[in-house]
């Protein structure tokens, strides 16, 4: 009797271990991840700098407000000229232990500080809290929420793409007031929607996949929650003329654990066609 207990008590230290070791993963600071993409800026104009965040999932245990309004002391930290914020802003898992309000949980976003603005989209995650205030709640906390429309950024035009898996994405309503030749910046929450984008689209920006969240040894991520698959899982990817960035999210989804998976954001820098870095 001796024998199996001392086995299942290992098993259930090691258990207890990782559990807690991929708990604190998911209490890391981000990674900044940093990339230099040459861009069809405007003779002359000067570099700009980019940060995408996602998946911000404020909750209890692993993202409360107050951890949220650190982080954006740490972007801020980055000056950023551009700021864009790619959806999800709330996670309402069954283990949360604590929900947050849209207003409570958008809040710490009104401390982020770029020149050219703070952009967002909805997420699929801020859809399902059905709470007909969450554009509302971003907008208070200075966040321009754009829904299948574009906006100018000084020399960039930025066109939000809103969710594709709920449904409310719109390429051709979002691309609509777009200037013919216009240095165009394309962000949505998922990547799901890029292979519908225009040729013009050279850089993309989007989230969802946390890369992968849960990436475990020999077997890989389970899911990156995409119809895409693997294709836009994580990080940065060049096809032909267009640059894709795939964030990690900063909070997680479902469970308050990473692993093979560590929160990031990125800061992109544009330099205009010629300029030497």
């Amino acid at each position: 009797m001796r024998r199996p207990f001392i086995a299942a008590a290992a098993l259930f230290l090691i258990g207890a271990v990782a559990l807690f070791w991929m708990y604190r993963i998911a209490l890391a600071d981000p990674v900044i991840r940093r990339a230099e993409v040459v861009f069809p800026l405007a003779e002359g104009a000067a570099p700009v700098r980019v940060l995408l965040a996602s998946d911000i999932h404020v909750a209890g245990p692993d993202m409360p407000p107050s951890r949220l309004e650190r982080l954006v002391g740490l972007m801020n930290a980055e000056r950023p000229d551009l700021v864009v914020l790619a959806g999800d802003f709330v996670s309402d898992k069954t283990v949360a232990t604590a929900r947050y309000s849209a207003r409570a949980a958008t809040a710490p976003l009104e401390g982020l500080r770029a020149p050219l603005g703070v952009f967002g989209v909805m997420g699929n995650h801020d859809y399902w809290r059905e709470d007909p205030g969450f554009e509302a709640a971003l907008r208070a906390a200075g966040v321009a929420v754009l829904t299948n429309r574009s906006a100018n950024a000084g020399p960039l035009t930025v066109v939000g793409i809103d969710d594709p898996h709920t449904r409310h994405a719109d390429v051709a309503e979002a691309f609509r007031a777009v200037p013919p030749g216009a240095a165009t910046l394309v962000f949505s929450h998922s990547p799901d929607v890029i292979p519908s984008l225009p040729e013009t689209a050279r850089l993309v920006l989007t989230g969802h996949t946390h890369c992968g969240q849960l990436v475990w040894p020999i077997i890989g991520a389970i899911t990156y929650a995409t119809n895409t698959g693997a294709r836009y899982a994580c990080g940065h990817i060049r096809e032909g003329a267009r640059d894709i960035f795939v964030s990690a999210g900063l909070g997680t989804s479902i469970l308050p654990l990473r692993l093979g998976a560590v929160p990031d954001i990125w800061l992109i820098t544009l330099h205009p066609k010629g300029e030497a870095r």
